[in-house]
């Protein structure tokens, strides 16, 4: 199949008639350029390592061959001496951040039922006894955090002996976050014979250690449309002082209808979100110190648009996966230019147009030049107060105009 006729239709790329009708029931009729790319692979049995970014459609590349490959076998005897348990899972995805756990499940979830497919999730933060008491029920395929399912597995709750399909999503994300090395001491413990399949944004580092020793022959696959570029964004430094800083952002805020906020420090994003709803902004903090309950009630309301901004850390936003963010604010600026990308990619997705806001202290200027000129960027930074009418159109005023009055 060329590269023309992957992108037709998913029939083409050798989905199920009846998973074909699933996904036209939700709404998705057309291959993303991901999916096109890896899927036929993918079903044949490949291993498949595909570079793309969040938002590009990943799930589904991976997931609709996990489903249909699954279902098309017998399912996994209990094995012996596992009397009272289920069947133990035959897929198995590894996610950084239990968002992306649940964002995975979401998706997959419909799609797992109507091949009479079973779910499970499990990741650290909640409850032990309830994930424990699902892998003893039984499941065709298991969403986890590496952290949580190494518990599992040294308690004996979970049995990783049949599984025939491992998917490492966002293994970049995982190595940032120091998971490599779970992920590899999972992976040893997978006995039978399998297919992976490992999709990043990134392929250097611990990710090419991962793909040149846990991947057999791999098949590559890139949509470089998909990466986060600073052309995508409108860009704007403004100088704030530490007594205003709270009412700038609170000023940049009322004018958008669905703003991130990014912060250092888990204390910081609490102390900004009380601010905030202080200045009669509704605002809520999404960091790992939250009850999850709350963490996935914010979320909700955040991508439903019941709730206008979300205040989070750098570790709790990986893996959001939310369209129509129209403006990103650094409220205290990223540590390098590396994590400006990440945040700002929140917005400007799908060829929408995006804001991204980075808040500079006197003594910021330095470190916030320093990302600039990493990132090819040359915007000023410009001085102004919370009661500046340029505040309420950051993105269509022009930083170089007003420096040359």
């Amino acid at each position: 199949m060329s590269d023309n006729d992957r992108g037709r239709s998913f029939s083409a790329l050798g989905i199920d008639t009846d998973m074909v009708e699933s996904l036209a029931s939700l709404g998705i009729l057309d291959p993303f350029p991901i999916q096109g790319l890896t899927i036929p692979d993918a079903l044949a049995g490949r291993d498949v390592c595909g570079k793309a970014k969040t938002g590009s459609g990943k799930t589904l590349a991976f997931g609709l061959p996990l489903l249909q490959r699954l279902s098309g076998r017998p399912e996994a005897d209990p094995p012996p001496g596992n009397s009272g348990r289920g069947r133990p899972p035959r897929g198995l995805v590894l996610v950084p951040t239990r968002e992306l756990a649940r964002q995975v499940a979401d998706v997959l979830g419909p799609l797992a039922e109507a091949r009479r497919l079973s779910l499970g999730v499990c990741y650290g933060g909640t409850n032990m006894e309830a994930q424990v008491k699902a892998v003893r029920a039984g499941m065709d395929v298991v969403i986890a955090t590496p952290g949580r399912l190494i518990d599992l597995r040294q308690r004996g709750e979970v049995d990783l002996s049949e599984i025939e399909i491992v998917v490492l999503d966002e293994a970049d994300r995982m190595a940032d976050m120091g998971f490599t090395p779970q992920v590899e001491w999972l992976l040893r413990h997978l006995v039978k014979p399998h297919q992976s399949m490992l999709f990043s944004a990134t392929l250097d580092g611990d990710v090419d250690r991962l793909v040149r020793h846990e991947l057999t022959d791999p098949v590559h696959h890139e949509v470089a449309s998909a990466s986060v570029t600073v052309s995508g964004m409108a860009h704007r430094f403004i100088q704030v002082h530490q007594l205003d800083k709270v009412k700038v952002t609170a000023a940049l805020c009322r004018g958008h209808s669905r703003t991130i906020v990014f912060t250092r420090t888990k204390r910081s994003a609490d102390r900004l979100t009380d601010s905030l709803r202080k200045e009669g902004v509704d605002a809520r903090a999404i960091h790992g110190d939250l009850r999850q309950q709350a963490r996935e009630r914010a979320l909700r309301a955040f991508t439903e648009g019941r709730l206008k901004v979300l205040v989070a850390t750098d570790v709790a936003a990986r893996g959001l996966d939310v369209d129509d963010v129209d403006l990103v604010v650094h409220f205290d600026p990223p540590e390098d230019h590396k994590s400006y990308l990440h945040r700002s990619g929140r917005t400007a997705r799908a060829g929408r147009e995006g804001l991204v806001v980075t808040l500079v202290l006197w003594n910021e200027h330095m470190d916030v030049e320093r990302i600039q000129k990493r990132l090819g960027l040359a915007v000023p930074i410009v001085e102004m107060f919370s009661n500046d009418p340029r505040l309420a159109h950051l993105a269509t005023w022009q930083p170089e105009a007003a420096t040359a009055d």
